[in-house]
């Protein structure tokens, strides 16, 4: 391969020489676990043999992608410390997947599609939810590829001479719009504000790439499809190991070339100075890890309503069933699913590090913030050279691979078992696992088309926040009430689709006028927050005297009614006046402003600007409103925290009114009891012996029924705690507290 065409991707010899050894070894371990697979159930849960150190990996691999660390720098670069909760929302839910790991394990089945179609003696109820999960699945896999792709576009620069004309135009587009946001917003003429929010809306970009990201995404997806389509499970696993090794690289990697940059460029030297710096150079609001007043994503009582929702939503997720499924014993499956996944919470410590060096160094030359953590990689790591850039890439590589091997096992698995295997039955083993080799490479396609089609990170991931809603209250219900009956799943279901989905994305496209309707334009109102400082930094002293040169560039008649803003010193106590900007409350991605055909603002009679509503529906907001809650008074996050708490609790209402107000049949309650007497089974040492247990169980369903807290005649399913549940709580509720504490102490170090 010649040196031009090379250097014309952007990369070193070296670094391509790291990325294709990297994918050469994961296709290796694809066609050597093809020939382990005897089964349906050695391709989709690789023969339930694996024990702690594999289930650890497993569920690390497939807990982190290569978009959770960019993210992370995403949401710092947006919100300050705080940020770092869009990677750490599920840490107070953690504690009791000790609990839930055991419940997949005692389920005994392929995927959870069998769980939902067994419990509620329903396959169409089992088909509906493959076909949901396995399409949230597709749709969460295209989040990797999205952040993946801006990732390593951001590592491959052009160089301004080789844009095209169009490349040229966007670039001073960014350029522009760079310069009028720099400004003082007061200071902007009426039409550099209507250029403004138009570019804004654009977003024209800064940075071009030589890779293109059609042609990066398809080679990932033919990678994965050679080892994980082949291989299945095992060696899903098994590269997982591999990788996880990848991710810890990736964690790591860039802070001790950060801290070398940052005492070049303010001086210093060693970790402490390079930490010092940050604190002197950065107001002392970033640092406020959960939320300061302006940050409007990530309040404390946000947190605490996403946790919540985290917790409820995913237990009905189906990546989260495969891994304790596929344990060879149970306590491997509780110690590898907690441990692997906080394995995960302390590496996005190491990433909250990471990006706060990151905005410091780099915020200012991009205007796209989902390039941030690329384009720190390649202005850290390309001087050095030693294929350091290769490593980040293949490690970026191995995150998305992690990732891409699990959901697409397991929607395959889903499609296969609960969708396939009904319609086309009595087939043999290997017929189904061809057939779930074929959809596994159905939806890698489907969801490398979705990222091609899609670009927002942070909307979708809110969306797989709740996606799991429309299932999670059948799956604790159905396990811990004996009473949750079908019809009430199947309406819960169907009433929870509607107002969740399908209303919010149908009524504006069947309706349009809906998004220009008056009383769908309804904002919050902006507001004005004081906080006080103890100390002021460089960043507030800058930023200060900024505003000071904007106020005396105002004629006398632009100054009437304003207050002069007041000198900060450094290092002194002071306080900062905040705008929380008026949001949309209704529309998932806020109002833009209306244009004809020609690109003209249109205007109604009074000259006033038109605006139309964005995105979804938001349907509890707005009944909530029409009920007399006037959600203008409230901030974004106070809605927000209405809305999930409403997505939450209502489900559960739904299921358990509409079973107490129905009958189940004989069968319906046979089933029941079946399911209820195996999850109350311990799990026996042998697949044989395990095998016997639960034939004694399914003859005598109240076998275990003396186990339950609520006694043998409930219809509650609690079971009484042991002593390794209760050592094991203790010891994960611990570990949830050394995690905030190592985060508050890397946030305030050399503060």
């Amino acid at each position: 391969m010649p040196y031009s065409y090379i250097a014309v991707l952007g990369l070193s010899p070296l670094d391509l020489i790291v990325i294709i050894a990297y994918f050469v070894a994961m296709i290796g371990i694809g066609i050597w676990s093809m020939r382990r697979i005897k089964s349906q159930e050695d391709f989709f849960l690789g023969g339930r043999r694996f024990g702690r150190l594999i289930q650890v990996f497993a569920n690390f691999g497939q807990a982190t992608s290569s978009d959770t660390g960019p993210t992370v720098a995403t949401t710092t670069y947006n919100n300050g410390g705080a940020g770092v909760w869009s990677a750490l929302m599920m840490l107070f839910a953690t504690p009791f997947f000790w609990f839930t790991s055991v419940w997949y394990r005692r389920m005994r089945t392929v995927t959870l599609g069998d769980y939902y179609a067994e419990r509620f003696n329903s396959k169409v109820i089992g088909g509906i939810y493959a076909l949901l999960m396995g399409v949230g699945l597709c749709v969460l896999l295209s989040l990797a590829f999205i952040m993946m792709n801006k990732t390593v576009q951001a590592m491959t620069p052009k160089d301004q001479a080789d844009l095209t004309s169009s490349e040229k135009v966007e670039y001073a587009q960014a350029v522009r719009m760079n310069d009028l946001q720099s400004r003082d917003y007061h200071s902007l003429t009426p039409v550099e504000v209507d250029e403004l929010r138009q570019l804004q809306i654009e977003k024209p970009r800064l940075q071009f790439s030589y890779i293109n990201s059609s042609l990066l995404i398809w080679s990932i997806v033919i990678v994965v499809c050679l080892y994980a389509v082949t291989g299945g499970l095992e060696a899903a696993f098994i590269s997982d190991m591999i990788q996880g090794v990848f991710i810890l690289i990736l964690s790591v990697m860039l802070i001790p070339f950060a801290v070398n940059m940052v005492n070049d460029r303010f001086g210093g030297s060693g970790v402490m100075d390079a930490f010092r710096t940050l604190h002197v150079q950065k107001s002392e609001s970033f640092f406020e890890i959960f939320g300061s007043p302006a940050a409007a994503d990530f309040t404390w009582y946000y947190i605490a309503a996403i946790a919540v929702m985290g917790l409820i939503n995913s237990g009905a997720q189906a990546n989260t069933f495969v891994t304790p499924s596929s344990s060879k014993d149970e306590y491997s499956a509780r110690f590898g699913m907690t441990f692997g996944i906080y394995l995960k919470r302390g590496t996005t410590v190491l990433w909250g590090v990471t990006s706060l060096f990151a905005v410091l160094l780099f915020a200012s030359d991009i205007t796209d913030p989902d390039l941030l953590w690329g384009y720190a990689s390649l202005k850290l790591l390309a001087p050095v050279g030693m294929g350091l850039v290769g490593l980040m890439i293949a490690a970026l590589m191995a995150a998305l691979m992690s990732t891409a091997d699990m959901f697409m096992i397991t929607a395959s698995s889903l499609f296969t078992h609960n969708i396939y295997r009904p319609l086309f039955p009595a087939r043999s083993s290997k017929h189904y696992v061809n057939a779930g080799r074929v959809f596994g490479v159905l939806v890698l396609i489907g969801a490398a088309f979705f990222s091609l089609l899609n670009d927002s990170v942070l909307g979708m991931l809110k969306l797989w926040w709740e996606f799991g809603g429309l299932f999670a209250a059948a799956m604790w219900l159905g396990i811990l009430w004996k009473k949750t009956s079908r019809r009430a799943v199947y309406f819960q279901i169907g009433t929870c689709l509607l107002l969740y989905f399908l209303i919010p994305m149908l009524l504006p496209a069947l309706a349009p006028g809906v998004r220009s309707h008056p009383e769908m334009l309804k904002t919050t109102e902006a507001r004005v927050i004081t906080s006080d400082y103890k100390r002021a930094t460089q960043e507030d002293v800058d930023a200060r005297n900024q505003e000071i040169e904007s106020f005396r560039s105002l004629t006398p008649t632009e100054r009437a009614g304003r207050v002069a803003p007041v000198p900060v010193e450094l290092g002194q106590p002071w306080s900062k006046t905040t705008v929380l900007p008026a949001k949309s409350i209704f529309w998932t991605k806020g109002l833009v402003v209306m244009k004809d055909e020609n690109g003209e603002v249109l205007k109604d009679v009074g000259g006033k600007v038109r605006y139309q509503g964005q995105g979804m529906l938001n349907v509890f907001l707005y009944a909530v409103d029409a009920l007399g809650f006037d959600l203008s008074k409230n901030t974004y996050s106070e809605n927000e925290t209405i809305r999930v708490a409403i997505r939450v609790v209502f489900p559960f209402l739904i299921l358990v009114g509409v079973s107490l107000l129905t009958r189940r049949s004989k069968e319906e309650i046979q089933a029941a009891d079946r399911l209820a007497a195996r999850m109350l089974t311990p799990l026996a040492q042998t697949p044989e012996e395990d095998e016997k247990e639960v034939e004694l169980s399914h003859a005598r369903p109240g076998r275990f029924d003396h186990t339950k807290v609520f006694g043998p005649e409930s219809s509650w399913q609690w079971a009484k705690w042991n002593r390794q549940d209760t050592v094991g709580f203790i010891l994960n509720i611990l570990t949830v507290i050394a995690i905030i504490w190592a985060l508050t102490f890397c946030f305030g170090l050399g503060g």
